[in-house]
């Protein structure tokens, strides 16, 4: 990939330069409470199959209608961000997402799950999670400044990944699914007012240096006969596969592997906890070697890191070596890939382009 070529203009003057501190702990707080409870998801599935009598197939069903509709709607969640402007957008999406988790807590058959789950959570993800947070980083902060902060923000989901995880194990435990699916439900609430900091404005400009205005059918021909971004956007259907596939089914892995469920719980937090370090690394790296090269790297050990597991012994041990090892790869894609996207296009419509990248994952 030519990154020089993609070099931009700095974030437009009539944005906040002055407080980038305010607008990354805003947004990355956004991304703990967005991403904790998604991440905890597959501790729900044991307890909701038991009190309901389903199969693994309804609740795979309901997360698989879920992560359709995220990606599906995060280009026209990044659209609209781009051209209202990042705060309605994030306000939206938080409440169909508690709405989601609230509703969750009565969904007694499959069809209702499959809409509380599926449809406003998958609508919610969308619209508040940490890639709308990325597109206002994008817009809001110069361009020196963008790679580190793309390393805070999804170093912040991890985080919330390393609170939640743990946290619902407990709650479902101590509580039940339903009280611990209203708590965090209440929780998505807090997105409101610190949506607030990070509202980029409507219609933001940010262009390459150099470079036209562009309509959005435009910027889409561009983007997709861009042969380097097909690429950024295949790459990112692997990612999502492998972690989607995880998120869902590493819990049950364990269990009916003969391990407690505690060690599903702690051995998932490990891949938040050390994914804020892989992360936060990428970022770091993001701006001092090829991305290309990162990204290859992170794809490969990953790869690697999962081939191994399943052809060892379950044990303790090996799920929480695995847990810290997918944790430094878990999201570091993210800095490299959001950057490049970035580079390539500019701010402009960053937020949508991004989402498309983020569709196939």
């Amino acid at each position: 990939m030519n990154e020089a070529a993609g070099a931009e203009a700095s974030a437009p003057a009539m944005v906040r330069r002055g407080a980038p501190e305010i607008i990354i702990f805003a947004g990355c707080l956004i991304g703990l409470l967005t991403f904790g409870p998604r991440s905890a998801i597959g501790a729900f599935q044991l307890p909701i199959l038991r009190d309901f009598g389903w199969g693994s197939d309804t609740f795979s069903f309901a997360l698989a209608i879920q992560n359709l509709l995220w990606g599906i709607g995060q280009p026209f969640a990044g659209g609209l961000a781009d051209r209202f402007g990042s705060m309605r957008v994030l306000m939206l999406g938080a409440l169909l997402y508690a709405a989601g988790l609230a509703l969750m807590a009565v969904s007694s058959t499959p069809a209702a799950f499959d809409v509380t789950v599926g449809v406003l959570i998958g609508f919610g993800l969308s619209g508040c999670s940490f890639n709308l947070v990325l597109g206002a980083f994008g817009k809001l902060l110069p361009e020196d400044k963008r790679a580190m902060a793309f390393g805070f923000g999804t170093a912040a989901g991890s985080l919330g990944q390393f609170v939640f995880s743990p946290l619902a194990g407990g709650m479902i435990q101590t509580y039940g699914w339903q009280t611990t699916t209203l708590v965090f439900g209440a929780l998505m609430l807090a997105i409101l007012p610190l949506s607030l900091f990070v509202a980029s404005p409507p219609g933001a400009a940010g262009t390459r240096a150099g470079a036209p205005q562009q309509s959005l059918r435009q910027a889409l021909a561009e983007a997709f006969g861009h042969r380097s971004f097909v690429l950024l956007v295949i790459g990112f259907f692997t990612c999502g596969f492998q972690l989607v596939f995880m998120t869902v089914h590493f819990q049950k892995y364990v269990v009916e592997a003969g391990l407690a469920p505690e060690v599903g719980y702690w051995a998932f937090a490990l891949i938040g906890i050390f994914n804020m370090v892989g992360s936060l690394g990428a970022g770091w790296l993001a701006s001092r070697m090829p991305r290309r090269i990162l990204l290859s790297f992170i794809y490969l050990a990953r790869s690697a890191a999962i081939l191994v597991f399943i052809s060892v012994p379950a044990a303790p041990f090996s799920a929480y070596v695995f847990g810290a090892v997918m944790g430094l790869l878990w999201l570091s894609t993210v800095p490299p890939t959001s950057s490049l996207v970035g580079l390539m296009f500019g701010t402009r419509y960053f937020a949508m382009l991004y989402g498309f990248a983020f569709f196939s994952h």
